[in-house]
């Protein structure tokens, strides 16, 4: 293992404060986006999806939806971020 190994994904799911929430729409079902799917890229940028439940009820797809450009969510997100590596680096082994 030159370098360490290889990890291929670190990703957080990340809950959407209440006040921040958002609908969406896709084939014709409006989502609340209540989850976040926050990834760290190869090249250390972040990457992240919404995911939610149908406003109508109901389990309906697992879908992904773009997250909008608004300050507080970039900052939930980068927050996120920083808060997921203060715990990866306090990490214990395994239990």
């Amino acid at each position: 293992m030159t370098g360490g190994p290889d990890v291929s994904a670190l990703a957080i799911n990340v809950t959407v404060p209440e006040e921040l929430r958002w609908t969406d729409t896709r084939r014709g079902e409006e989502f609340s986006l209540s989850t976040l799917n926050i990834r760290l890229l190869p090249d250390g940028r972040l990457a992240v999806k919404a995911y939610g439940r149908p406003v109508a009820g109901g389990r309906g797809a697992y879908v992904s939806f773009p997250v909008p450009d608004r300050p507080e969510l970039a900052a939930l997100v980068a927050e996120a971020a920083d808060r997921a590596g203060t715990l990866w680096a306090a990490h214990r082994g395994l239990g």
